[in-house]
């Protein structure tokens, strides 16, 4: 049976391409758990998510009393990552099921790959460049979405959410063996 991957998407335009991403890791012989956060719903498209991975996108906590949906995952890919989301990571925030999967993940030093989708306007923000900084230190991975370049991610420039969509080639978080990108 394949490791589960949990792809977690977060509310940013690039949240659009999920499902193609799932496709990517799904040939790549995981089994793919998408789980995204309550704004990232209105980018993605869910019936292709589910036809994709043959489950439902994942938003909420599952019931007091029911089993657990999926055990935890092998790895784990966050794309694409807000500013918001990487923020409540570090502070371990746990308000939604996504960033409590990513607390859990990284306490429990599950790999993590993130791609975040976070505007030239919020870069240089000193929260954001000491969080960058604290999660590589806890092996966390970042892939920029512009280039696929493993290692520090670049700002996206704001107003160019399409072109960045357009270009962005979903392998990029995956490497030809079907892991997630590791550090070169």
């Amino acid at each position: 049976m394949p490791e589960y991957l949990a792809l977690v998407a977060c509310g940013a335009p690039l949240a659009a391409r999920v499902h193609d991403v799932a496709a990517v890791a799904v040939h790549a012989g995981w089994f793919v758990r998408v789980v995204a956060t309550p704004s990232a719903m209105n980018w993605i498209d869910t019936a292709q998510v589910e036809t994709i991975t043959g489950s439902p996108v994942l938003v909420e906590q599952r019931q007091p009393g029911r089993a657990k949906r999926f055990p935890p995952p092998a790895q784990v890919v966050v794309c694409p990552a807000t500013f918001n989301t990487v923020n409540k990571l570090v502070a371990g925030i746990m308000d939604n099921y996504a960033t409590g999967l990513l607390c859990e993940a990284l306490a429990s030093r599950i790999p993590i790959t993130i791609a975040p989708m976070v505007n030239n306007r919020l870069w240089p923000h000193p929260t954001w460049q000491h969080n960058l900084d604290t999660l590589v230190s806890a092996g966390v991975r970042f892939i920029d979405i512009q280039t696929g370049r493993i290692g520090r991610p670049a700002a996206v420039q704001s107003c160019t959410g399409g072109d960045v969509i357009a270009a962005f080639d979903p392998a990029w978080v995956l490497t030809p063996g079907g892991e997630p990108a590791q550090k070169s």
